[in-house]
């Protein structure tokens, strides 16, 4: 009886493809469960409190300037069509906080009527950014 002698062609091999099937899956996975953060788009000088809280599932930013513009998701919209903004990113992604970045400066009646906008689109949780 002869013995069989190997060569270099039957040596094993490890089969990479069901790990790269995995590592694609995961890496699916990751991408739909990220949670993407609406920013306003414009820094603005925020006022002082020596008390201030960052909530965690807040992911709607609306910034208010001095000169009474106003920006979120990266674009400045009118005060009036804050609601529709807010409703058509809460279809997007849906959030319990919005979060007001207003400047210093900015005219009080404004921010308040960018909160009636926000609380009439559904989001009940506002809060006001603040450094500190």
């Amino acid at each position: 009886m002869a013995r069989k002698v190997r060569t270099e062609e039957e040596d094993a091999a490890i089969d990479m493809t069901p790990m790269l099937d995995i590592v694609f899956i995961m890496l699916i996975f990751f991408i739909v469960t990220t949670v993407f953060v609406k920013e306003a788009g414009i820094e603005v000088n925020k006022p002082e409190a020596s008390q201030s809280f960052m909530p965690k599932n807040a992911n709607i930013f609306i910034a208010i300037t001095e000169d009474g513009d106003v920006w979120l998701d990266k674009r400045q919209v009118k005060s009036d069509s804050v609601r529709a903004n807010i409703e058509r990113l809460l279809t997007e992604q849906p959030t319990d906080y919005v979060i007001i970045q207003a400047d210093v400066k900015a005219k009080h009646g404004l921010v308040v009527k960018v909160m009636d906008q926000v609380k009439d689109a559904g989001v009940d949780k506002i809060s006001v950014a603040t450094r500190g």
